[in-house]
């Protein structure tokens, strides 16, 4: 029997632990971070030849900051970003710190998630594996993800009241699909029977509400790849996760174009390695026919196994998806329930060196205890298949348990694996050593950041990785059952993926003994998840007793190292007889209805002159109704008399750029706007803004103006 005593100071643990005190101050903030919409490359296919050529959705950073009642604050981002960079996180606490001091954000307090588009630029991680679509270190796009997360953040610091926080959450089918199955069924089946689908159907929802009551704000995270648009997009998009979030700030805003009002909506990335929009099963390209399900290979001639879907093309899908989610969050933000959170604020961080770790491991063959190290970085041949989302290139197949002394002479010319890199990767084929890469910088990270933030009774597990639905389940698992044996407390966790820094995917051990793409591109070897299970476990613990951790090794500095193939914008040009903002393509001049698009084109300059973040490239808009009276279509009343009903940020518009002539550097900006069923009749015309390079030195702005044309 327990003494008194004991029971006394138990029950003292779990009160101090559990604070009655349910107000917290918070802040929200959302700021344009939009990249180079043209000549760069996207990240998340790997696509070479998918380079930006205009933009369909914005990139936008969303900030929620939380802070108790004994001034612990702690930060969450979400960025309409592929994933995120350490040096863009350092490089936004370097910004804080000059605004706000050293110690008001920290590595330890700050969170900042990529949502995982595979429709925006990249060249921003300085690893030169992952800038290889960029040819490299790209500066514009670095800068313009680091000033606009730091806006956003500001912006929630700012905007700081009293508050609270409520948990809610919903299942929702008809969104994903595991698109490795034959891996995930290599789990344990006593395991796999614990849940119901072979990914996460349900959504988490923080929702944040002013002291009277007022919604501000709400973060959701729901497992599933933004890859609705495939790899021959060439738009800037957010994707059916970025969609999401328009829909939803534009409904709680009331507003018609994205960006503005006071709530900030975001859906996050999670445990979404798996998870795979694309929800009819995958086939082969040519023939219809499903693909072999373990190598998810075609025959000869039948083309590429590639899954699609709901829509009948790219962008109905990221519609399709990104609304079902939409209607999930709307839902449980109306209905006002779910449970608050409570509880004081807490956060651990550390830097660990995968390379180095040494953890416990019960062999589940043998039932032994054993110990397991991490290996050196390395991509195994199933990387170079790609996915069902995307395939990859030459003969690679997924499930691929052999090498080739082809690629592996290729392999070698980059860095050679040593015999020890290959027994401790096994099975995996060694198809790119990053480890051992003889180059000026690192091809992928060895030191990688790993956090957790508590609010209350709520904790977020910010991971650098795309983890699988499995990995994420045993990830939530540990931490719960962590907090329920140091400190007798239960919490829901949600796995933040791609946080702080990217490196690849972690699969469980028995997916990775399948060698799927997943497996393939889990960095550090069969026990990656196995150490993180481990480590997250550690920072756990370090919450529930006081503890603070040494930080760690920091990630090496490379900034100087950085190569970029990349150029920048020379000149620009126009042709004889035209100017810049001049309009090359009237609309026409017959009234337009609901459905119709109108399509008009510019003489333009290059669009990297100027990103135009909290602006726009074009406008449309609508003469107000008291001006319809006293002007014809034929006239220009002055802008007054004009409101914009849509911008590049809307879905319903689309722009693209054309090079012309690259010896005398002439392009042109072709604009669409699709008219839905929500315009109004009316006058209305399209600007266009932008900004051209004078060859001698010098950007200067420029605008151009369309006719008015009537919408019936």
């Amino acid at each position: 029997m327990r003494s008194f005593s004991s029971l006394f100071c138990a029950l003292t643990v779990v009160v101090l632990w559990f604070d009655v005190t349910a107000s917290y101050r918070l802040g929200v903030g959302r700021a344009d971070c939009t990249g180079p919409p043209v000549e760069i490359g996207f990240m998340g296919y790997g696509e070479f030849s998918q380079r930006g050529q205009g933009i369909h959705l914005r990139q936008y950073a969303r900030a929620f900051i939380f802070e108790d009642d004994n001034r612990a604050r702690v930060v969450f981002v979400s960025a309409d970003a592929g994933m995120m960079g350490h040096a863009v996180k350092r490089d936004v606490l370097n910004l804080l710190k000059v605004r706000y001091g050293g110690e008001m954000y920290r590595f330890e307090n700050v969170v900042l998630s990529g949502s995982h588009s595979h429709s925006v630029p990249s060249g921003f991680l300085m690893s030169c594996l992952y800038d290889i679509a960029s040819l490299g270190f790209v500066p514009q796009n670095f800068d313009a993800l680091v000033e606009g997360i730091t806006l956003a953040i500001v912006r929630a610091h700012e905007s700081m009241r009293e508050g609270r926080v409520f948990l809610s959450e919903a299942t929702i089918n008809e969104a994903n699909i595991n698109r490795s199955p034959s891996a995930y069924e290599n789990n344990p089946k006593w395991e796999r029977d614990l849940y119901l689908d072979y990914t996460d159907k349900k959504l988490v929802q923080l929702r944040l509400v002013d002291a009277a009551g007022h919604l501000f704000g709400a973060i959701n995270w729901f497992a599933v790849h933004p890859t609705s648009m495939n790899k021959t997009n060439r738009y800037v998009s957010s994707d059916n996760v970025g969609y999401a979030s328009v829909l939803l700030e534009l409904d709680r805003n009331g507003v018609r174009v994205p960006g503005r009002g006071d709530f900030v909506g975001s859906f996050a990335s999670t445990n979404l390695g798996d998870a795979s929009p694309n929800i009819m099963a995958p086939k082969c390209e040519k023939t219809g026919l499903p693909c072999d399900m373990l190598t998810s290979s075609c025959p000869a001639g039948a083309g590429a196994c590639i899954a699609s879907g709901p829509g009948k093309d790219m962008f109905e899908s990221t519609k399709i998806i990104g609304t079902r989610l939409y209607d999930a969050a709307i839902k449980l933000l109306k209905a006002n329930g779910g449970r608050e959170v409570k509880g004081p604020i807490k956060f651990a961080h550390q830097f660990i060196d995968m390379t180095e770790m040494k953890v416990p491991y019960v062999n589940p063959t043998t039932g032994k205890s054993e110990t397991v190290h991490g290996c050196y970085p390395a991509m195994g041949y199933s990387f170079g298949a790609g996915t069902t989302d995307g395939p990859g290139a030459f003969d690679f197949r997924q499930a691929t348990l052999t090498d080739s002394p082809f690629w592996n002479t290729a392999r070698d010319i980059l860095g050679e694996p040593t015999p020890e890199d290959k027994q401790c990767q096994a099975p995996k084929p060694i198809l790119i050593a990053s480890g051992r890469a003889k180059f000026s910088y690192e091809v992928q990270p060895k030191v990688v950041p790993t956090q957790i933030l508590l609010v209350g009774d709520f904790a977020i597990a910010a991971v650098p990785a795309e983890f699988t639905t499995m990995s994420g389940r045993r990830l939530r698992a540990a931490i719960r059952e962590t907090s329920l044996e140091a400190s007798n407390q239960e919490i829901t966790v949600v796995v933040a993926g791609l946080s702080n820094m990217y490196t690849s995917y972690v699969a469980t051990p028995e997916e990775y003994a399948i060698q799927r793409y997943e497996g393939a591109s889990t960095l550090y070897g069969p026990h990656t998840l196995t150490i993180y299970l481990e480590q997250f476990r550690k920072l756990m613990r370090s919450i529930a007793s006081g503890e603070t951790l040494a930080p760690g090794p920091m990630p090496p500095y490379s900034d100087d190292k950085q190569i970029s193939l990349s150029t920048g914008v020379v000149f620009d040009g126009h042709p004889f007889g035209w100017y810049f903002g001049d309009c090359k393509l009237q609309p026409k001049e017959a009234p337009y209805h609901s459905g119709d698009i109108v399509r008009v084109m510019f003489i333009a300059g290059n669009p990297r002159n100027n990103l135009m973040h909290e602006r726009s490239y074009f406008t449309v808009e609508r003469l107000k109704p008291e001006y319809e009276e006293t002007n014809s279509v034929e006239q220009h009343p002055n802008q007054d008399g004009w409101e914009v009903i849509a911008t590049d940020a809307n879905w319903e518009t689309k722009f693209k750029w054309h090079r012309r002539s690259t010896l005398f550097a002439y392009s042109d900006i072709e604009l669409e706007w699709e008219i839905t069923d929500q315009v109004e009749p009316g006058t209305y015309r399209i600007q266009h803004f932008g900004y051209w390079r004078y060859i001698l030195g010098g950007i200067y702005p420029y605008n151009g103006t369309t006719r008015n044309f009537i919408v019936e």
